[in-house]
Order: C-alpha cells, then structure tokens, then sequence
C-alpha cells in the first residue's frame, strides 16, 4: 500500500472476505464503480494526469507529441500526414499507460519484491512502447525529413 493510500478512507480485502460466494455491500463497491459518465470521465483524467506527475516518459512523450504537433503546424503537412502524426503520437501515449499501468499492477502484486516473471513481464510492456515508438520515429522522418530538406536545401 502506498504512503498516499494510508492517509484515505479505504478498505484493503482478503481472499477470506468473498469466501462462502460473499461480497461487499452495494454502497461499498459503489466506492470504487463508475456512476456516472462524468465519474468514468473524471477517472480518466486523473489517470492521465497522474501518469504525467509520476512517470518521467510520459512527460517525455508529451512534450515530444506538442513539438511534432508545431512542426506540423509550421511545416503545414497535409491531412493524411496529419493523420498518421497525430495517430502515431497517440499510440505511443497510450502505450506508455498501459506500461505504466502494468508496472504499478506488477509491483503491487509482487509486493515490490523482485521476481522474474515481474521483470519479465515490465520488460514486455516496455517493449511494446519501443516498438511504436520507432514506429512513430519512422512516421516522423517520412513526413518531416522531406521539409527539413526542402527547406535548408530548397
């Protein structure tokens, strides 16, 4: 459990809380349902905006995605380059939370012990932002790389 977690008003349960088929009441899995789509929504912020507080890629990836977004801006890229910009910036940012997502799951379940398959398993989600990070790499030289050399050489 987190220091933050200490602090809140929760309830942490054990396998022997659901033995003999019981489970929480109504009001308390409210506490952790979405109610509303203004609730799921408010989730999904917070998700993200925790992911930029506490993951220094993520930041990393943000700040990549706005300077692609202003070249694109300057260099005035057509709507199909625009679509495979903003579809490959997006794709690594979603990555990276789902990689952040499952290192915390991972961590919590190994009890922030070191076990193989806990690396193995970070090391694959790891992996898959790498891989469309490059992808994304080689969407940015196809679209920029052309410009940059019109413009220095042009």
């Amino acid at each position: 459990m987190d220091s933050q977690d200490k602090d809140k008003d929760i309830r942490v349960y054990d396998k022997t809380d659901f033995k003999d088929g019981n489970t929480p009441s109504k009001k308390e899995r409210g506490r952790w349902k979405n109610t509303s789509f203004i609730a799921s929504f408010d989730f999904a912020v917070t998700g993200i905006w925790t992911a930029l507080k506490q993951e220094r890629n993520m930041r990393k990836h943000f700040f990549s995605t706005f300077l692609a977004i202003f070249c694109g801006l300057i260099f005035q890229i057509s709507k199909t380059d625009w679509l495979f910009l903003l579809l490959s910036c997006f794709l690594v940012i979603t990555a990276e939370l789902f990689n952040s997502s499952i290192e915390n799951v991972v961590d919590l379940a190994a009890d922030y012990q070191f076990h193989m398959r806990a690396k193995r398993s970070k090391d694959m989600a790891a992996g898959a932002v790498l891989v469309i990070s490059c992808f994304a790499l080689v969407v940015g030289c196809f679209i920029f790389l052309p410009k940059i050399w019109a413009f220095i050489f042009g």
